[in-house]
């Protein structure tokens, strides 16, 4: 092509380097001289095309080499060459803004970590400074790090038979069954299921765990087997040698429904419906709780042990389900969306914008943050796992994590600062299947005497994986070197390819067999994958490696036990070359059917070689270094057999029984918890006395509607039944009660008139009224008193469901603002069961917890919500970044001042004075994060005030206590919005209970300073449209009780 050789010669060099060049390359320093002579070819391709992430430009070299017109094929070539250069330029920018914001974090963190030491060190002696913080943070090799053995722990072990634990795994997407799982079926159902099946089945063998339940999503859907609709499914019975086993014992499969029912979605998307399976889960581990207490917990509920959540999206839910029951939560991450999101920024091929759209990044990493505030224990698979992915969140900080852990051991104060605890457990394996083979005679010459290679002998029946890849190759009786994993650039397999086809010796001494999942057509496969496998044929027919690799197109999950047992056979040895490995499974399988291994020296293998001790660690970028260590352990029968022999020695260490025991040992070193009442919780069985005392308030409750529904019935009617009620009250002698007068001049409910136990436990229905309706000043606008008394009188308009209706009020307003609100609308607090005050950080039952007449907070919710409350560190570090001026500005005055009227023991408020220098919530509670302190900032009241209440208390929380202390199902709750509010107001829409939203009342909420610019959007939280949602635009009673009706029709009860 006249006048574009230039070209040519460019793009033929990007069709010789391959695609996979282009995915799995570094860019590597270049050399601008061959032989002296400058090399513009070598250089566009190392300096432009390997810096490019873009995996399809070798299928459009093909579509331009297949243009025939001269004119067209040019024109495509010149502009692919400005696509190049585009992607190129592209890609630096991103790598900018990265190092940038790299850059900028490595700053909060330090600075986050100086000011946490620096406060805390004034608690400490010289001498223990310097021991405690000093030394720690600055004489540690790395090589020292997390080197705490559980030597000192008590090992979990058969003597712990006489306990009855209950252990709740959660995993919530993908498809999860006990038999025939579809892994590979999409992204969704991989490893993970795999594992957490595994997971539950062994917990349920161990010593002293009696029940364990995996959660998942349950799905009826048309797309998929019926199976993934089953609300529950056995993965196995109890323990068989104990007699006390009761029916409910073993491991099951519960699905909960949330989300759209007949719709398989992928994990993305489930986000918006976390909150909704959290409260079907919370139904569910009731019921289970009080059937396993009447089984084995001698008539007390016997409550989870530890919630384990399985990656972000059932990290979420544990953080709140564990928030929900005050017992322990462990987190398994799996795949961690930081560190994703570094690789995908790395690529150069989207923004973090676009990224956050498509895999929702943001939502997966703030899960991630919320569950390692909650966290008890985080188990990881290794160290590399603990340093350099965990260690790029704002929740954990190494350094500080070893100040805090020497501090607890001394005693001393940490002012609530908190990080959590790291275990590595490897995953374990089911070693059922392996048979271990001594070498022998017999051993030596069964693969020759299979293809009938031994004289006088007949071919013996072998599995038929086995004669697929031995077709590939001229003489099958060498060593096999397997590699197995997917055709992904980040697995490495050409580098190993090219390894084996420059080294004489290697081909010489071994056949190299590559196992790279299932193909049908390449031209079918993902761009990624196929550009691997392109590669691979490619390298082949280059050194002309015919006869000598094989790569079979297909294998069944069932055939990976028989190709190791394969390689083993001839004396062969297992490769993971991998860029990264985070785990390496393979490896161990590997090990467990004698096959010594080379891996990478990145990521998981370096844990495992240190366990097993079975082959050797390399450079994955080091092609001589893979030829050399091959060579060695394939040359070198000594070392093979040693290599073989310590595999199986160790391979125990991963084994299911191992993991689990190592796992019960750490879980029960954390500091357990579940709920607990200083009072009783009343059975069914009801005093006399008590019996005639909650009557009484139920007549008095009925009057108080009654007069409050006055006006909207006849005046005969009501007037009649009003007689009633006053000609039985009259009877009961009750004295005076001085309550305020409605209009009609019947008496509202004395507030001498008490019970032992809130009136709530006998309602079957509750009517939270959750309006955050302020004026500029952060007081309660007059319209909303208004709204109140409308809401009451629409509930008493259906009077079958009145009678078994309470109402709860749940504001930011602290308790006596409550009362005196509820006065300025002549109504009593005694109306309503419930008062949750000040954000969610108390609660309170009026008529019930009295004290001089004033009211009290439930002292058992205060201690339920007290987990990881730092009050006074709070304090001082809030106080610190809210008043502190940016660089170059002048402060004139302080931004906020602690308002003390509106604060509590839970309840830390500040009023705004400055609007304008508030913190975004997601900026404060990073802050706070990167200095251990963990907490639920929120601005409340039409953004003139901010309280900081305890890390898993709010007000849609508190709706869930109510569930766990007396019983009242969150599906059966109603609850009332505007279309705006405080920070905390998403977390009130969604859910199992019913929310109504009053169009056209709230016009200022909070929710502009909830997240700032990049964090992830409403639409991440709170569903688009759901049938347990309404909105109204009139406030009509008529209307108001309209709606009740209908979503009472609607969703799960």
């Amino acid at each position: 092509m006249a006048g574009n050789e230039w070209i040519n010669g460019y793009l033929e060099a990007i069709l010789s380097t391959g695609a996979s060049s282009i995915e799995e390359q570094k860019p590597a320093p270049v050399t601008l001289r061959d032989g002296g002579h400058f090399n513009p070819t070598k250089y566009f391709v190392e300096e432009v095309v390997t810096s490019v992430d873009e995996s399809d430009l070798y299928r459009t070299w093909i579509k331009v080499v297949a243009t025939r017109n001269t004119r067209e094929r040019s024109s495509r070539l010149e502009n692919m060459c400005w696509r190049i250069w585009h992607l190129a330029r592209k890609k630096k920018q991103f790598e900018w803004e990265e190092v940038q914001r790299a850059a900028h974090r490595r700053w909060e963190r330090e600075q986050g970590h100086r000011e946490a030491t620096e406060d805390m060190s004034e608690d400490l002696s010289e001498g223990e400074k310097g021991d405690g913080i000093g030394e720690i943070a600055q004489c540690e090799t790395p090589k020292k790090k997390f080197q705490r053995q559980i030597s000192n722990l008590e090992l979990w072990s058969d003597d712990k038979k006489e306990k009855r634990l209950y252990v709740v795994l959660i995993s919530l997407h993908g498809l999860v069954r006990g038999e025939n799982m579809e892994l590979g079926r999409d992204s969704d159902t991989g490893g993970q299921i795999k594992y957490v099946v595994e997971l539950a089945r062994a917990l349920a063998k161990m010593p002293g765990v009696y029940r364990v339940d995996l959660f998942t999503r349950q799905i009826s859907s048309p797309e998929i087997d019926w199976s993934y609709g089953e609300p529950t499914e056995m993965l196995t019975a109890g323990a068989d040698d104990d007699d006390s086993i009761g029916e409910s014992s073993g491991a099951y499969i519960i699905r909960i429904p949330f989300g759209p029912r007949n719709k398989y979605m992928r994990k993305e998307l489930l986000w918006p419906y976390i909150q909704e399976f959290v409260d079907g889960a919370l139904a569910h581990i009731l019921n289970m709780a009080k059937v396993l207490g009447e089984q084995v917990g001698g008539g007390q509920p016997v409550w989870p042990y530890v919630i384990h959540g399985h990656y972000a999206d059932a990290g979420d839910s544990a953080a709140i389900l564990s928030g929900a029951l005050n017992v322990p939560m462990v987190l398994t991450g799996h795949s961690l969306g930081r560190n994703k999101l570094e690789q995908l920024l790395k690529q150069g091929r989207q923004s973090k914008e676009d990224i956050n759209s498509t895999y929702k990044m943001m939502r997966r990493i703030e899960a991630e943050e919320l569950s390692l505030d909650a966290a008890e224990l985080v188990i990881t698979s290794t160290r590399q796992e603990i340093e350099e992915q965990w260690g790029l969140y704002d929740g954990f900080d190494v350094k500080l994590e070893k100040v805090l852990r020497a501090r607890a051991r001394r005693g001393v104060n940490c002012h609530g600062r908190y990080m959590p605890r790291m275990a590595v457990i490897p995953p374990g394996m089911d070693f059922s299947n392996v048979v271990i083979q001594e070498d022998g005679p017999e051993v030596e010459g069964e693969v020759a005497q299979l293809v009938g290679g031994i004289e006088g002998s007949s071919p013996r029946a072998m599995p038929s994986i086995w004669s697929d890849v031995m077709r590939f190759f001229r003489n099958p009786h060498k060593p096999v070197i397997l590699a197995l994993s997917r055709p992904d650039p980040k697995k490495n397999l050409t580098t190993l390819l090219k390894a084996f086809g420059e080294s004489r010796p290697l081909r010489e001494l071994a056949n190299l067999t590559l196992i790279m999942g299932n193909r049908d057509d390449i031209d079918n496969m993902s761009s990624g994958n196929a550009s691997v496998l392109t590669t691979v044929l490619k390298l082949i027919d280059k050194y002309d490696l015919y006869g000598q690799v094989a790569y079979p197109k297909h294998h069944k999950q069932s055939d990976v036990p028989d190709i190791y047992r394969f390689a083993a056979k001839t004396k062969g040895v297992f490769i993971n070359p991998a860029l990264v490995e985070p785990f390496g499974l393979t490896l161990i399988e590997a090990a467990a059917h004698g096959l010594p291994m080379v891996a990478t020296k990145n990521g998981g293998p370096v844990d495992i070689h240190r366990a097993l001790n079975n082959g050797l660690l390399v450079d994955p970028h080091d092609q001589q270094a893979i030829t050399d260590a091959l060579i060695k352990l394939l040359s070198d029968k000594n070392l093979w057999h040693d290599c073989r022999k310590n595999g199986w020695k160790n391979i125990h260490l991963f084994s299911w029984p191992e993991h689990c025991r190592t796992y019960l040992t750490r879980v029960a070193a954390c500091r357990m918890r579940h709920p607990q009442w200083q009072t009783d919780t009343p059975g069914n069985d009801i005093t006399a006395e008590e019996s005639f005392n909650d009557s009484l308030k139920d007549v008095q409750d009925m009057s108080l509607r009654l007069s409050i529904d006055a006006d909207l019935a006849g005046a005969s009617c009501n007037s009649d039944m009003q007689d009633q009620v006053k000609r039985l009250l009259s009877k009961m002698k009750k004295p005076d009660s001085g309550g305020v007068n409605d209009t009609d001049g019947v008496n509202k409910l004395p507030d001498n008139v008490t019970g032992k136990f809130p009136l709530l436990r006998r309602r079957r229905r509750l009517i939270v009224i959750a309006l955050d309706f302020y004026d500029n000043n952060g007081a309660p606008d007059k319209k909303m008193i208004q709204i109140v008394q409308r809401i009451i009188k629409a509930v008493q308009l259906d009077p079958q469901n009145a009678r078994v209706s309470g109402f709860a009020l749940s504001t930011a307003m602290p308790v006596l603002e409550t009362v005196e609100f509820l006065k300025s609308g002549s109504i009593q607090a005694n109306d309503f069961d419930v008062l949750i005050c000040s954000s969610g950080s108390e609660v309170y039952y009026p008529g019930t917890y009295t004290e001089d007449g004033k009211l009290s907070p439930d002292p058992d919710y205060a201690a339920h919500i007290d987990y990881r409350w730092g009050c006074e560190g709070l304090r001082k570090t809030i106080w610190n970044l809210m008043n502190t001026a940016e660089a170059g500005e002048k402060k004139s005055f302080n931004p906020i001042e602690e308002d003390l009227k509106s604060s509590n023991a839970h309840c830390v408020s500040y009023k705004i004075n400055d609007l304008s220098k508030a913190k975004k919530v997601d900026d404060l509670r990073q802050k706070l994060r990167l200095r251990g302190l963990r907490c639920h900032p929120m601005y409340c009241r039409g953004s003139s005030s901010m309280q900081v209440i305890p890390l898993l208390a709010s007000r849609a929380q508190a709706l869930r206590y109510l569930f766990v202390r007396w019983g009242l199902n969150v599906a059966n709750m109603y609850v009332f919005l505007g279309e705006t509010g405080d920070t905390d107001y998403e977390e009130l829409i969604s859910g199992t209970h019913k929310t109504i939203i009053l169009k056209g009342l709230v016009s200022k909420g909070s929710e502009e300073i909830l997240r700032g610019p990049g964090s992830y959007q409403r639409e991440d939280v709170v569903p688009n449209e759901s049938p347990l949602v309404a909105c109204i635009s009139e406030t009509t009673e008529d209307k108001i009780a309209n709606t009740l009706k209908d979503l009472s029709k609607s969703g799960q009860m």
